[in-house]
């Protein structure tokens, strides 16, 4: 979800684990020379996600932790796709810790614009959908700790996971 953590976290995961670390956002940036508002605001919610989708799929079952946007697991097939090429791990934040590190969240098209009471709104209804998806992820990390403890949680809980033959792991 957006304000959990995976673009900070998702760098100290990768060095940790010895990967190169990518933020999917910041690839189709990169690769449109827009930002993310922008590409919403002229092209729409769905032209971003095919991008997204093209960018994953290139993106994954390479050696590397993948920051995705909050809404990449959601999108039909997804999760069973990036299942099948590594492990997905969902970084567990409740509604109140995201909305203080989301603040104004004016450069989340999905939040951009709305007033407080708007935003709560918004982001509890995002959590609600999303919510039954992300939980389906090989890891569960409770992502309200200092940024080393949610590391090593991951390093941690991926050993496992690597040792139990898929098996899905729950870490708190």
């Amino acid at each position: 979800m957006m304000g959990a953590g995976k673009s900070t976290i998702g760098p100290l995961l990768a060095k940790a684990l010895d990967r190169v670390f990518v933020d999917s956002d910041q690839e189709i940036e990169r690769e449109t020379g827009r930002s993310i508002a922008e590409i919403f605001a002229s092209e729409g919610e769905p032209r971003f996600r095919a991008l997204e989708r093209a960018v994953i799929e290139r993106l994954s079952g390479q050696p590397a932790v993948i920051a995705l946007g909050g809404g990449a697991l959601v999108q039909p097939g997804a999760l069973g796709r990036l299942g099948d090429r590594g492990d997905i791990v969902y970084l567990r934040v409740s509604p109140e810790a995201l909305l203080e590190r989301l603040g104004d969240a004016s450069s989340r098209p999905l939040l951009a614009g709305l007033d407080a009471s708007e935003r709560r709104q918004r982001l509890q209804a995002l959590l609600e959908a999303r919510t039954p998806c992300y939980e389906q992820a090989d890891l569960v990390i409770e992502a309200e700790a200092s940024e080393e403890e949610i590391v090593r949680r991951i390093v941690a809980a991926l050993e496992r996971l690597g040792s139990a033959s898929g098996s899905e792991e729950r870490v708190s």
